[in-house]
């Protein structure tokens, strides 16, 4: 049964030697988890665990210390095991994540409980936070400026003969699964893990040398690396046709896996037999976040990257009005309008000025912010430039507004130090989502929480 929260416990008045007090920034948070629309749209998710969770069942960790523990993890860029070990042994933290005098929940509670949260409903967690930072005056959304981040997924470095090895150990476990489910069948239950490993060992040791038999090696060992794939392939399915109905969530993943290994197997043909080029956005980088993109930035020291395009819009007051998570590798100057669009739809009118970087200017685009009535258009033109574009840039304001639009790549930047968009360290799609939003949030709330302290202290 889904629980609200515990009974009010005042700790500071239950041992008032103590003179237990939250950092200001801290209170200012608290206050601001006191919305109940933030409560209400977490305890949704939470509700739709069973059919009848919200009035059946033994009583539930409440959702307003999971909330709040969550808030916390990701502010202090914490794991869910120092999450509870943190919470447990502060008296402070206790009172602010309403736990009080019970027993902190389990690391393994908190991770069951976030899976819950949809991407969708962080989305709106921030489209509430930035509402909340505009009745506070904290913006007045009349500036805009926007760029782009990459995070990554937690991946290994994607080689072909890597991922072949991977396919060929995965179908393996889920094989030797099934073997205790047709135990007496017949079927022999062959693993190839040994075989893959050794000849994935043998292409990688093989790649550091440059000789044209060298080359040859390696292509024979790719030959005999994909007809050890196939085999266990062939295998799986076989093995899959066998299981009985009830066994339909094994059924389900070897199904899964046996498309990605196909994948695999495919562009290795194409790419390493017969020498062909393979799109970047048909390659698959990785069998267990698969939805991961290649991204080609080409920044100095990490040309490539893994994982999505992040696109973030920040107003007047560091606020991260809007994020996307964006597929593929889209073209930057294609973003601009969609942040607009939100910008409008979130504060009712266009900004006074907008900002952002080269990679974004197009005349379509410089030509759209002046139909839309935004004074001051702040998007320098890359390449050779005439000399009237060149005294248009020169001017003060544009100026001005340039150095406005540097701020965002030191928010970018705090952003991935303290971890909030650091490398994806939950699993799948969704995780990936959720990863961003929380990433978001918490650093909406972390920015300006000292500046949401004061405008509180004076009502």
């Amino acid at each position: 049964m889904i629980v609200d929260r515990y009974e009010p416990v005042n700790l500071s008045e239950l041992i008032p030697e103590l003179r237990l007090e939250m950092e200001p920034e801290l209170a200012a948070l608290d206050r601001l988890l006191d919305d109940d629309e933030l409560f209400l749209r977490i305890k949704a998710d939470f509700s739709k665990r069973r059919p009848n969770s919200e009035r059946l069942g033994r009583r539930s960790t409440p959702v307003e210390v999971i909330l709040r523990m969550l808030i916390v993890r990701r502010l202090y860029d914490w794991s869910f095991e120092a999450t509870e070990r943190n919470v447990s042994d502060s008296l402070v933290l206790r009172q602010f994540c309403r736990v009080y005098l019970e027993v902190a929940p389990d690391d393994t509670t908190l991770i069951r409980w976030v899976n819950l949260i949809s991407p969708r409903t962080l989305e709106c967690l921030n489209e509430r936070a930035v509402t909340l930072a505009f009745e506070h005056k904290v913006t007045r959304g009349r500036k805009l400026r926007t760029d782009g981040t990459v995070v990554e997924t937690d991946i290994s470095d994607p080689r072909d003969s890597a991922l072949l090895n991977d396919g060929v150990r995965v179908l393996g476990r889920l094989v030797g699964k099934a073997k205790e489910v047709l135990e007496g069948t017949g079927e022999s239950f062959r693993k190839r893990t040994r075989s893959a490993k050794r000849l994935a060992r043998r292409i990688e040791q093989g790649a550091r040398r440059r000789a044209e038999e060298a080359k040859e090696a390696l292509k024979g060992a790719y030959e005999r690396l994909v007809e050890v794939a196939r085999a266990s392939l062939r295998q799986a399915k076989k093995v899959r046709a066998m299981l009985p109905e009830r066994q339909s969530g094994l059924a389900d993943e070897l199904e899964r896996f046996e498309g990605l290994v196909e994948r695999v197997i495919e562009q290795t043909d194409r790419r390493v037999l017969k020498g062909q080029s393979v799109k970047a956005s048909e390659k698959l980088v990785s069998l267990f976040e698969e939805h991961t993109s290649i991204i080609r930035r080409g920044k100095a020291g990490k040309e490539t990257e893994y994982g999505h395009k992040v696109w973030l819009e920040e107003t007047e007051g560091a606020i991260i009005s809007g994020y996307r998570v964006l597929e593929g590798n889209p073209a930057d100057q294609d973003q601009l309008l969609p942040a607009l669009e939100h910008h409008g739809r979130r504060f009712g009118k266009p900004p006074r000025l907008v900002a952002a970087d080269r990679g974004v200017y197009s005349p379509d685009n410089e030509r759209e912010c002046q139909e839309r009535g935004i004074d001051r258009v702040c998007l320098p033109k890359p390449g050779k430039k005439s000399e009237q574009r060149q005294e248009h840039e020169r001017q003060g304001w544009f100026r001005r507004g340039m150095r406005y639009r540097a701020g965002v790549e030191g928010r970018i930047s705090v952003m991935k130090r303290r971890g909030y968009l650091g490398k994806c360290r939950d699993k799948g799609e969704s995780g990936f989502g959720r990863w961003v939003g929380w990433g978001v949030l918490s650093a909406n709330l972390s920015t300006n929480l000292s500046t949401i302290a004061r405008v509180l202290a004076r009502r």
